[in-house]
């Protein structure tokens, strides 16, 4: 994948040399100017090699972080916004048939997270 990324950065910046347009680096210390033949290309190139480096192992590292966390039983994400009796109590409404306008009334939990919730409990009918 990193190469198939590489050679796509290259392949986009010859096309555009060939328009006369060039890519140049203005924040950087090193002048980088994909006009110029040579060196700036390949110093451009490796900018390409080492931010897809990083991004590579910045996804290494939270798939880590993350599997640490299911490890020892931690919540990973966003964390819930409403409390668990809340919930508990918007279930046992739906288990008695309670439509979702009115668990929404009762608990002050707006329909679209009561959706979520209650997904994989039916209505009673």
């Amino acid at each position: 994948m990193l190469a198939g990324l590489i050679v796509n950065a290259h392949s986009r910046v010859h096309r555009r040399a060939g328009r006369g347009i060039g890519v140049r680096s203005l924040a950087d210390p090193l002048p980088i100017n994909t006009g110029d033949e040579g060196m700036g290309r390949i110093a451009f190139l490796l900018l390409a090699l080492f931010a897809e480096m990083e991004r590579t192992f910045t996804a290494e590292r939270a798939a880590q972080a993350r599997a640490v966390a299911e490890a020892s039983n931690r919540h990973i994400g966003r964390p819930i916004a409403h409390p668990a009796d809340k919930i508990e109590y918007a279930q046992l409404l739906r288990g008695q048939g309670s439509s979702l306008g009115v668990i929404a009334a009762k608990t002050g939990i707006p329909k679209s997270s009561l959706h979520r919730y209650l997904a994989r409990q039916p209505a009673a009918g």
